[in-house]
C-alpha cells in the first residue's frame, strides 16, 4: 500500500481547516466547499485504505521524530482493522455533519470558524486512530479537546454555552493529567512509545507497573469518554450546536477512550483489578445515565445521558475482555446515535424548543417532519436493541461477551488468558447490562411517544399540520422550570421547511443503522476484519436482552396510556388552524403530569432529573474548597504581601522626609553641624 494514502487521510481534513479559515470570512461562498470536500474525501481514502488493507493484515510504518535520551518519538501508523473500520465510521459521520451544517448554521456569521473546527476536529480523530505512537496518538486526543471546548462554546454571547464549554475543558483536562502520566510510565516500562512495542512488552510480561498504569490510563479515559465519575460534563455539552453533538458524542471524541482501551487491552488485561475497577465504573454509568435519561425533559439531554450509558456498554465488554464486541457496538453506536442527534436536530428546527413536554403540545409535529419522524423511530429501534437493527447484534455481543466473563470462559481472542479477565467483573457487566437494556427501551419508547404521540398534538386534525403553517410552535423558553434545559439560539423559521441538506444525511446514516448489525453473523466479514472471534449473539442473552428490551418498552408505553388517560378530559381544545396558542411560561400541569417517565421512577424523577447530585457533590468537594482558597490567596496578596510592600514604600518615603528636613541651604547651619560633630567625634576619643 502507498503510504501516501493513509497520510492523507487525517492532512486533508486539517489543511481543509487551515484553508477554511484562511479565507472564509474574506470569501464566505468558498467556506462551505472548503469545508466539506477535504471531509468528504478523507471518507473516501479511509474507505480506500480499509479496502486495500483487507481482512487480517496489518500495516505499521514508522520514521523517528527526535531523540528524546529515552523512549523515541516516532512518526508511526498503525493500520489493522480496527483502525480501518473506525476511519470509516469517523469519515461518514463527519462528512454527513458537514453538509447537514449548511444549512443548519446558514445563516450564523461564525460558521467559517465552526467548519474549520468540525474539520480539525476531525482531523485529530483520525490521528488517533491511525497514529502508531503513544506521544502522537496524545497529540490528537489534546487537538481534540481544545477543538471541543470551542465548539461546545461556538453560541459563547448565552451563559450556557460559555459554561459547557468550560466544564468539558476542566473535567477532561482533570483526566488528562493523570492519563499522560499513564503514557509516560508505560513508555518507560516497555522502553518505547510505539504502540506494537507495548504490545510486545506486555505480551512478554516486561511491564513492572501494569495495574498503575492501567489505572491511569482509565482516568483519561473517563475523562474522554464521559464515564463515571468524569461524565457530567457531556449532558451541558448540550448547549453547543445540534451537529457538534452528532460528531463529539458519536463518532470522534467520547470514542477515542474506548478505541485505546481495546487497542491496549493487552496491557489491561495483565491486572484484573483495573477489570474490576472499569467493570464497576461501566456499571455505575450505564445504571445511573439510564435513569437520568428517563426523566430529562431536553430532547438532546436524553440523547447525552443515552450516549454516556452506551459507551458505559462498549466499557464493560472491554471490562469482559472482548474488544471485538466494544468495537462493533461503538460503530454501530456511531452510526445511530449521530442519526438521532441529526434528526434531533431537525425536529428543534421545527418546534423551535429543545423540550419534549413542549413537543408534545404541538400540533401534528410528526406530520411536519416525516424524514426525522421515521428516521429516529428507526434509530431509536436500534437504540432499544431490537432484532434486526445495527443496535441488536452490537448489544448483545456485549451481553455475550459479559456471560462468558462471568463463566470464566472471557473471549480475549488470543490477546491473554481467560482467566486474566476476574468472573466478577463478567457478572458485574452482565447483571448492569441488563438493567440498562430495559431502562434503555423505557427512555426510548418515552421519549418517542410523548415528543411524537401525546393527545395534545394528535388531538388535532391533519390540517392544521400543513406546510407552511406554524401553528402551535412554542417558544424557545418553553420548558419545565425545574428541568435542566441547555437551549441554542434558533433563527430558523418554522414555517420554511426542512432543506435537503439537513434530510438526506439522516437517511445516508439510517443505511449502517439499519443493515451493520448483519456483518457480524458471518465469521468471514466483520469478525475477519478485527481479531477473528464471534460476534453471534448466545441464545440465552439474545432472548434475555430482547426480552428485557420489550418489557422496557411495555412499561414505558402502559405508563404513558395510564398517565395521558388521566388527563384527556381536561385537555385544552385544539388549536384552530393557523393559530399560535399561547405558550409563555412553563407546559399546562397536565401535560407535564403526562410524563410517564414520573411514574416509572416515583421518588427517584426528581433526584435522576438533576443527575442524582453529582454536580452539587462536586461543587461541595472541590469547586467550594477551591473557591475558597482562592479568596484566601487573593486576601493574604493584597492585604498580607501588598501590606508589606506599600509599608516599604512609605517607610522609605518617610525617611526621605525627616531627612529632607536637614536640608535648610543655609550653609552657617551645616557649618555649625559639622562643628558640633567634629567636637562630639573627640569628645568620644578623649574618653
Amino acid at each position: 500500500m502507498n503510504l501516501a494514502l493513509p497520510a492523507l487521510v487525517p492532512a486533508l481534513p486539517a489543511l481543509g481547516a487551515a484553508a477554511t479559515l484562511a479565507v472564509g470570512r474574506r470569501s464566505p461562498g468558498l467556506a462551505r466547499p472548503l469545508a466539506i470536500v477535504p471531509v468528504a474525501v478523507s471518507a473516501v481514502l479511509a474507505l480506500v485504505v480499509a479496502i486495500q488493507l483487507g481482512t487480517g493484515q496489518v500495516l505499521d510504518a514508522a520514521t523517528r521524530l527526535t531523540p528524546t535520551g529515552g523512549p523515541e518519538i516516532s512518526l508511526a501508523i498503525h493500520l489493522d482493522g480496527y483502525s480501518s473500520l473506525i476511519s470509516v465510521l469517523v469519515g461518514l459521520v463527519a462528512t454527513c455533519v458537514q453538509v447537514y451544517s449548511t444549512a443548519y448554521l446558514k445563516d450564523d456569521p461564525r460558521y467559517p470558524s465552526y467548519a474549520a473546527l468540525v474539520s480539525l476536529f476531525t482531523a485529530a480523530m483520525f490521528l488517533v486512530v491511525y497514529s502508531g505512537d503513544l506521544i502522537v496518538l496524545l497529540v490528537g486526543w489534546e487537538v481534540m479537546g481544545i477543538c471541543s471546548y470551542f465548539l461546545i462554546g461556538h453560541h459563547w454571547e448565552t451563559e450556557d454555552a460559555r459554561s459547557a464549554s468550560l466544564k468539558a475543558f476542566l473535567v477532561t483536562k482533570l483526566g488528562d493529567v493523570p492519563f499522560l502520566f499513564g503514557i509516560f510510565l508505560l513508555g518507560a516500562d516497555a522502553g518505547s512509545f510505539r504502540i506494537e512495542d507495548v504490545l510486545r512488552a506486555a505480551g512478554d510480561g516486561q511491564l513492572g507497573h501494569p495495574t498503575l498504569i492501567a489505572l491511569l490510563l482509565l482516568a483519561g479515559v473517563a475523562g474522554k469518554s464521559a464515564q463515571f465519575p468524569l461524565h457530567t460534563w457531556l449532558p451541558d455539552a448540550m448547549a453547543g450546536p445540534t451537529p457538534v453533538s452528532a460528531l463529539i458524542h458519536a463518532a470522534t471524541m467520547v470514542a477515542a477512550g474506548i478505541y485505546l482501551v481495546a487497542r491496549l487491552l493487552p496491557v489491561f488485561l495483565l491486572s484484573g483489578a483495573a477489570l474490576v475497577v472499569l467493570a464497576v465504573m461501566a456499571a455505575v454509568t450505564m445504571i445511573g445515565s439510564a435513569l437520568c435519561a428517563l426523566a430529562q425533559d431536553d430532547l438532546k439531554r436524553v440523547l447525552a445521558y443515552s450516549t454516556v450509558g452506551q459507551l458505559g456498554y462498549m466499557a464493560g465488554a472491554l471490562a469482559s475482555g472482548d474488544r471485538e464486541a466494544s468495537v462493533f457496538h461503538l460503530v454501530s453506536h456511531g452510526a445511530f446515535k449521530a442519526l438521532l442527534f441529526l434528526a434531533a436536530g431537525v425536529v428543534i428546527h421545527a418546534a423551535h424548543t429543545n423540550s419534549i413536554s413542549a413537543m408534545s403540545r404541538i400540533p401534528g409535529l410528526r406530520k411536519r417532519v416525516p424524514d426525522a419522524y421515521w428516521t429516529m423511530a428507526i434509530a431509536l429501534v436500534a437504540l432499544i436493541g431490537l432484532p434486526p437493527f445495527s443496535g441488536f447484534f452490537s448489544k448483545e455481543a456485549v451481553l455475550t461477551a459479559a456471560e462468558h466473563a462471568a463463566n470464566g470462559e472471557a473471549l480475549t481472542n488470543g490477546l491473554g488468558p481467560a482467566s486474566a479477565v476476574p468472573q466478577a467483573a463478567g457478572w458485574i457487566v452482565l447483571i448492569s447490562a441488563g438493567l440498562t437494556a430495559l431502562l434503555t427501551a423505557a427512555y426510548a419508547a418515552r421519549l418517542f411517544l410523548v415528543a411524537f404521540h401525546s393527545p395534545a398534538g394528535a388531538a388535532v386534525p391533519a390540517a392544521a399540520a400543513a406546510p407552511g403553517v406554524s401553528a402551535g410552535v412554542p417558544a424557545a423558553a418553553d420548558h419545565e422550570p425545574d428541568a435542566p434545559y441547555s437551549p441554542e439560539p434558533d433563527e430558523a423559521d418554522p414555517a420554511v421547511a426542512e432543506p435537503p441538506a439537513m434530510r438526506w444525511p439522516l437517511w445516508v446514516l439510517a443505511v449502517p443503522t439499519m443493515g451493520f448489525g448483519i456483518a457480524g453473523l458471518r465469521s468471514d466479514w466483520l469478525p475477519a476484519l478485527l481479531d477473528g472471534g464471534s460476534l453471534k449473539p448466545s441464545a440465552v442473552t439474545a432472548v434475555t436482552g430482547t426480552g428485557l428490551a420489550v418489557v422496557g418498552v411495555l412499561l414505558a408505553y402502559g405508563a404513558w396510556r395510564s398517565a395521558t388517560a388521566r388527563v384527556t378530559d381536561g385537555l385544552p381544545a385544539p388549536a384552530e388552524h393557523g393559530r399560535v396558542p399561547e405558550q409563555a411560561g412553563a407546559p399546562a400541569a397536565e401535560v407535564i403530569v403526562a410524563d410517564p417517565g414520573r411514574a416509572l421512577l416515583g421518588p427517584l424523577f426528581g433526584p435522576a432529573r438533576h443527575g442524582f447530585g453529582v454536580d452539587r457533590l462536586y461543587s461541595a468537594l472541590f469547586v467550594r474548597p477551591v473557591e475558597a482558597a482562592a479568596r484566601l490567596v487573593r486576601f493574604l496578596d493584597r492585604e498580607v504581601v501588598e501590606t508589606y510592600v506599600r509599608g516599604s514604600g512609605a517607610g522609605a518615603d518617610l525617611l526621605g522626609r525627616v531627612v529632607r528636613l536637614a536640608q535648610t541651604g543655609n550653609a552657617q547651619t551645616y557649618l555649625s553641624a559639622l562643628l558640633a560633630g567634629v567636637v562630639l567625634l573627640v569628645v568620644l576619643v578623649a574618653v
